[in-house]
């Protein structure tokens, strides 16, 4: 049974770059406490303070903006159960590892990081697997605590029992059971005073009242600790849940940020905000990620958030590994771009002409808005099909102009013919202007083809353009006219 409203908390490092894995994480996270009517937790695990990367708790908070997924509680605003950085929460850590070790489920280990050393070449020697030796958890509490008091560099380390079994429940894999003697005395509280994950993570999902906890089945190994630490304190545990991960887009092997662009292997960035860059629309990325891991039936796959949120259920999770397909994004994007309201195509265009630095002025980006809706893919292609509107001038080079199957000569006259017929007539209106223009191709006994692609290339400076006609119209008729005569004057400049 899924409790309601259910409290749930996405918690991560801020020591890299935020990728698509966290995102769903996230999102599986989000549409859990909207469809309860929960609430959704941020919580930054910032302890490990050696890797930590300038920036990346910034681009977490904009990552997860962008997409729409907004949290209740968080470090920037607040929550009864703050705060919401682990590294401001350092004396309740160590409060809860002395509990640990009162209630003898941990214990001060002074071993220095040479002996640990020494012990793991040993146990290499004999082909045992590496683990502490479990030396210190021998020492009387009372000597433990002298020695602490005399100031002997310590960790904590949690007590795991020597036999038995534990098993723990999944929600997606069932239950769970690891042998006790595989697992070793993970360090809990570091010699420096902060926790690591298990300690922390734990401490902070009890206090936080969370009831699900949902991450990545890379946690599976340190599953069973995670279990024997709560049971060490008497806590109610939560749901847990383990996620599918990500396979390359080959199916071979699992995601890596190393492999993050290989055209070859149709990879783009994993990283969320490069996909905001790259063009792609937040609710192409969201309905994307949902389904590498979730379906709602063998049938549907578009979805708005709205409709995620009323289809979600954990239950239709799939355990099984992902493989990340970019071509399926582009599909859901292409659709995402073709279903906006024009008005909000444009201001959405507008940011990646003016990247592009072009001057977009919102009257022209709209204007042109309905004629590039239908040809792009992303938002980034818009400045390369039609950036031609915002320059005062178009650069073809003189062998681009010449036309299909033409030379120059015949070129440069089916130019001149079209600049004809622009000029005489009073507005370039497609009810006016295409059927004089396919009529002067006609006389000069070349096909629409022909005659058209010299007057695009000269008008845009590109092959592959809008509408050329509406192009035209939206350029005006002084610059349409400038640009065929410069046209001309290039094709003449060519050998014959």
């Amino acid at each position: 049974m899924i409790p309601v409203p259910a409290r749930v908390r996405f918690a991560p490092s801020p020591t890299g770059r935020f990728h698509i894995g966290g995102a769903r994480t996230a999102l599986y996270d989000f549409l859990l406490a909207r469809k309860t009517g929960g609430q959704f937790i941020l919580r930054i695990e910032d302890t490990d303070r050696k890797r930590l990367v300038e920036g990346a708790e910034k681009e977490i908070m904009d990552s997860l903006r962008w997409l729409g997924l907004n949290w209740d509680e968080g470090p920037d605003i607040g929550g009864p159960f703050g705060p919401y950085r682990q590294s401001e929460r350092a004396n309740v850590y160590q409060e809860h590892a002395e509990e640990l070790i009162e209630r003898g489920s941990a214990y001060y280990c002074f071993c220095t990081p040479q002996r640990l050393s020494e012990v793991r070449q040993l146990q290499q020697k004999r082909k045992q697997p590496p683990r502490y030796d479990g030396l210190c958890r021998r020492i009387p509490k009372a000597e433990a605590g002298a020695r602490r008091e005399a100031g002997e560099a310590s960790v904590v380390r949690f007590k795991m029992p020597p036999d038995g079994a534990t098993t723990a429940h999944d929600l997606l894999r069932g239950p769970i059971t690891v042998e006790n003697a595989s697992l070793d005395d993970f360090i809990l509280l570091k010699s420096d005073g902060l926790p690591v994950y298990h300690l922390a993570a734990m401490v902070d999902d009890h206090l936080m009242r969370i009831s699900h906890v949902l991450r990545s089945s890379e946690w599976l190994p340190t599953f069973p600790l995670h279990v024997l630490i709560y049971r060490a304190f008497g806590w109610e545990e939560p749901a847990w849940v383990h996620l599918s991960v990500f396979l390359s887009p080959t199916g071979k092997g699992k995601m890596s940020k190393r492999d993050m662009v290989d055209p070859k292997e149709g990879v783009k960035s994993i990283y969320t905000l490069d996909l905001r860059d790259l063009g792609y629309l937040p609710e192409a990325v969201v309905n994307w990620m949902a389904l590498m891991g979730w379906s709602y039936d063998d049938r549907t796959e578009l979805f708005s958030l709205a409709e995620l949120l009323e289809g979600f259920s954990l239950d239709r999770l799939n355990p099984s590994a992902a493989a990340v397909n970019f071509g399926k994004l582009d599909h859901f994007n292409g659709l995402y771009m073709r279903s906006l309201r024009s008005e909000d195509l444009s201001s959405r265009l507008r940011p990646f002409f003016e990247a592009a630095g072009l001057q977009a002025d919102p009257m022209l980006v709209a204007r042109i808005t309905p004629l590039i809706q239908e040809r792009i893919r992303t938002l980034d292609e818009a400045p390369e099909i039609a950036g031609f509107f915002f320059r005062p001038s178009v650069s073809p080079t003189p062998q681009e102009l010449v036309g299909e199957r033409l030379n120059p000569e015949q070129s440069w006259q089916a130019a001149a013919r079209a600049l004809a017929v622009l000029t005489e007539v009073q507005a370039l209106r497609r009810e006016e202007l295409e059927p004089k223009l396919r009529r002067a191709a006609e006389e000069m006994g070349l096909t629409a083809g022909q005659f058209f692609g010299i007057l695009r290339v000269a008008v845009t400076g590109q092959r592959v353009s809008p509408p050329l006609i509406e192009s035209m119209e939206i350029l005006g008729k002084d610059v349409v006219l400038h640009r065929v005569r410069q046209a001309i004057a290039l094709l003449q400049s060519l050998p014959t």
